[in-house]
């Protein structure tokens, strides 16, 4: 099913290039929010903040990759996780000033999740990432930087659009990273993400080695 929302045809048609994804997300970042849940039925945020939330114990401080808007965020706040602190990262300053408007985050930062990220390994007690690993935006290498900042033991929660599980070889890039004693794979399982759009995701549950 082609999307309807110009901006979200205008994301699919990415090709990577962090220019083009930053005048993208500077352009859609006040409606982002309305055009995606309420217009596109988008759920992977809270499907992942709640598999998340699940996945903790006690307090923590979780790192959120390509945080945008802060929906995952949000969503996590809803999950009422005892001592929970979440770090935002994303490419667009424009999302951030967003995510800061909800009041979820202790810190936000621009970080390109192409390149290596700027911060010490097992830094946290959880990663998520969602609406990050799709079309023309970030591939699976990326994976790898979200396992060195989690901690031995943390989950890693990531959502891939369907669109790109089979043709850029998720599966097996996780089965490498998993060879190479980076995480175990926990569970994959297909998961909603755009419902009114018709789309739907692979929700990967990892834990960091």
């Amino acid at each position: 099913m082609e999307p309807d929302n110009p901006l979200l045809k205008r994301a699919y048609a990415l090709n990577g290039n962090a220019r083009e994804i930053r005048a993208l997300y500077r352009d859609w970042a006040e409606s982002y929010d309305a055009d995606t849940v309420e217009g596109m039925g988008y759920v992977a945020p809270d499907e992942a903040a709640a598999v998340l939330a699940g996945e903790l114990d006690g307090t923590a401080l979780v790192l959120d990759a390509g945080c945008g808007t802060g929906l995952v965020g949000e969503a996590l706040s809803r999950q009422e996780v005892s001592g929970l602190l979440i770090d935002g990262i994303d490419l667009s300053a424009g999302m951030l000033e967003q995510a800061a408007e909800k009041n979820v985050y202790r810190k936000l930062s621009e970080a390109d999740l192409t390149k290596p990220l700027d911060m010490p390994a097992n830094s946290y007690d959880g990663v998520v990432s969602v609406g990050v690993f799709t079309s023309g935006h970030v591939g699976p290498q990326a994976m790898e930087e979200l396992a060195r900042v989690a901690r031995p033991g943390a989950p890693v929660v990531v959502t891939v659009h369907e669109k790109v599980w089979e043709p850029d070889r998720y599966a097996d890039h996780l089965k490498a990273m998993e060879k190479r004693g980076l995480v175990r794979v926990r569970a994959i399982r297909d998961a909603a993400y755009h419902e009114k759009e018709g789309y739907s995701c692979k929700l990967c549950v990892l834990e960091a080695a």
